[in-house]
């Protein structure tokens, strides 16, 4: 159902690095790449993630509340992931671990605040 995500920056090369090496783990590419943003994903039919400066020219803020969760296969992908994130910059939102019922993930914030968690279910 979900197409794609949008996230927003104040600094798009900064984002775009950030980015470029923690998607990259995930098999992503750059779907599509203009001045004010650049898009990541495994193909135009699947779901991809973006990030934007934003439209009306104000900075952007990241939202209380709001995430964006990225599903891989297994817990070692959440380790990783979660690890490469923090390598890159981004800071500790929750350690990588279980969360009961089968629930295992780990959380972060990227450059720009925005919050993102790696899961996968059946494990944990």
């Amino acid at each position: 159902m979900i197409g794609y995500v949008t996230l927003g920056t104040n600094d798009l090369p900064r984002a775009a690095a950030f980015y470029d090496a923690l998607l990259a783990e995930l098999g992503a590419k750059r779907l599509w790449d203009s001045p004010s943003g650049i898009g990541w994903g495994i193909g135009m039919d699947k779901p991809a993630l973006a990030v934007m400066r934003p439209f009306d020219g104000q900075p952007a803020t990241h939202g209380n509340g709001t995430m964006v969760a990225l599903v891989v296969k297994q817990p070692a992908q959440v380790n990783m992931l979660h690890a490469k994130a923090l390598a890159l910059g981004a800071t500790d939102e929750g350690a990588a671990g279980p969360r009961g019922g089968g629930f295992y993930c780990g959380y972060c914030r990227d450059l720009d605040g925005n919050k993102l968690n790696f899961f996968c279910m059946g494990q944990g």
